[in-house]
């Protein structure tokens, strides 16, 4: 089976899909499935524009709203994940998963599905540690905080997904895993990328998160986007025991989709011949999800995932092959993932622009159906209920506020909020300033000597193998902040004024930081990433 691996979309659907029907008509190759490693934006309108954490000057429409209204179908079934510039709005919508459009799928804040027999994982969003033990309690309209930390990933995703025990054919991470760096051709990457060299050698490039999931799962392929270069890993891994089998992971990182790049990356996978052309639910994580679902969190308080260290009572929740057979009974041993994509929000309609049109927090029917069928919790759902609990303590509060002033007989006036999320700092703190210090040359590629600095690339051999050390091992409540992170406390933007999220009821559809100080010009993030015509700058 042939797959086909995106890294960035930055909303280029059209040019995505053009350049595979251009290897089909000159090379003979359609590739059956299409990967997207994040930076999808599903973007179906402008309040879904303002839902994405870039400056007002990079919100383009893109062209996936001609894919979500049906003027044009994906050509391919494409399966992505949410990376740190997305439609943030949408993809809430879905935290299991679901179709965003006809064709498209997006597997949610973490999942795992079956296509042809091969098994699919993903974790979306990027790594922040202030806000990685935090649940889900982000939603629309967001406010300059939420407005990125809805894409960071938590950890109840990584918990989630160090339950499940069956192979990993393929997984994604929109960031890259960390030390992974180590297991390629680190100095070509370096010559490319001399910016990188601090986090390199600190060891704090990349995602802690991701690099315990690589460690855990050890999936066959790995692919990630996010630093808009291609580079290529492999890593041998360390067995438990003498009777383990040893795996490998073929690690791959794609660059962004521009015209004139090799954004894209065809892969030959084995599969299973007689299985169907349908995406299918995957028993163990409908297990897994059912197993965690008491686990699930909605506030920004913070907590960890349980350990064995004596304060839980429980702490495996992994599943038994007893729980998987349920989930196949239940579904009448048919996983396949039904095609039920609802129109959730307006279209955008280029002759009738509605630039003043808020976002509003929305349950997708999919979901919904979803959460029915096995047993969940409905995140958007719950989010909803605590905000309407919180909105009665605060009408009880206020009206013992207002007898308390009327016997002091003074007041201060109610301060304003503004919703518009146009006035966003242009500066964002998630951003990598990546400066193109040399050519494009790819670094899969790149023909070296085998070395401890140059082990061999991933597209010519697999031979020299490298075994990943004891130091790699991160916790899972590791809380090490990356040079991204010094940046996002050094990111000063304009005041924002914002309007409480208690104020916009949610929409379900039915059926069918202040200050004015200068900022530090660094070589670190570029905001110009976004403009496809500017092919030497990426994130």
């Amino acid at each position: 089976m042939k797959v086909a691996v995106a890294g960035c979309c930055h909303g280029a659907l059209d040019k995505m899909y053009e350049t595979l029907e251009l290897l089909q008509r000159r090379h003979n190759v359609r590739p059956d499935l299409l990967l997207c490693c994040g930076d999808f934006q599903a973007v179906r309108n402008e309040a879904d524009l303002r839902c994405m954490a870039v400056p007002a000057k990079y919100r383009h429409m893109q062209t996936f709203y001609r894919y979500y209204s049906g003027e044009k179908k994906a050509p391919v079934l494409t399966v992505f994940i949410g990376g740190n510039h997305e439609a943030s709005n949408h993809l809430q919508e879905l935290p299991y998963g679901g179709w965003v459009a006809p064709n498209i799928y997006y597997l949610g804040y973490a999942g795992v599905v079956r296509f042809r027999g091969v098994r699919i994982g993903g974790i979306s969003g990027i790594f922040k540690s202030h806000d990685y033990r935090k649940g889900h309690f982000e939603c629309p309209p967001y406010n300059q905080q939420t407005i990125r930390s809805a894409y960071h990933v938590r950890n109840i995703e990584v918990f989630k997904l160090k339950q499940l025990k069956r192979p990993i054919d393929i997984f994604m991470s929109h960031d890259w895993p960390r030390s992974i760096y180590h297991y390629g051709n680190k100095k070509q990457l370096l010559k490319m990328k001399s910016f990188f060299r601090q986090e390199v050698e600190s060891n704090t490039l990349g995602s802690p998160a991701a690099s315990e999931l690589l460690q855990h799962l050890k999936p066959t392929y790995w692919f990630s986007a996010h630093l808009h270069v291609k580079f290529a890993a492999f890593m041998q891994h360390q067995t438990n025991s003498k009777e383990e089998l040893p795996k490998a992971t073929k690690f791959l990182a794609l660059d962004k989709c521009l015209p004139h790049r090799d954004f894209l990356q065809i892969i030959d996978i084995e599969h299973d011949p007689s299985a169907g052309d349908s995406l299918e639910y995957d028993a163990e994580w409908i297990a897994v999800l059912k197993a965690t679902n008491s686990l699930v969190n909605v506030t920004q308080s913070s907590w960890n995932m349980p350990e064995k260290n004596g304060l839980h009572a429980k702490w495996d929740y992994s599943v038994t092959e007893e729980a998987i057979k349920e989930v196949l009974e239940e579904l009448n041993h048919n996983l396949k993932i039904p095609c039920n994509f609802t129109l959730t929000a307006a279209c955008y309609d280029p002759s009738k622009p509605q630039k003043q049109v808020e976002p509003v927090h929305t349950i997708n029917p999919q979901t919904t159906e979803f959460c029915a069928q096995f047993g969940l919790t409905d995140i958007n759902d719950r989010i909803q209920q605590t905000k309407e609990e919180g909105s009665v303590r605060g009408e009880y509060e206020e009206e013992e506020e207002e007898e308390e002033m009327d016997s002091t007989g003074s007041a201060e006036e109610p301060s304003e909020y503004n919703t518009d999320n146009s006035g966003l700092s242009s500066i964002n703190p998630d951003e990598i300033m990546l400066d193109e210090e040399g050519g494009d040359e790819d670094l899969s590629t790149c023909s070296v000597d085998p070395s401890p600095d140059h082990p061999p690339d991933f597209s010519a051999s697999f031979s020299d193998i490298r075994i990943m050390p004891d130091s790699m091992a991160v916790s899972s409540d590791d809380a090490m902040d990356s040079t991204n992170e010094e940046l996002e406390k050094s990111g000063v933007s304009k005041q924002v004024e914002e309007k409480s999220l208690n104020e916009r009821p949610l929409k379900r559809i039915g059926g069918n930081e202040n200050g004015n100080s200068g900022i530090k010009k660094i070589k670190r993030r570029n905001q110009a990433i976004y403009a496809a015509e500017d092919e030497d700058k990426t994130e």
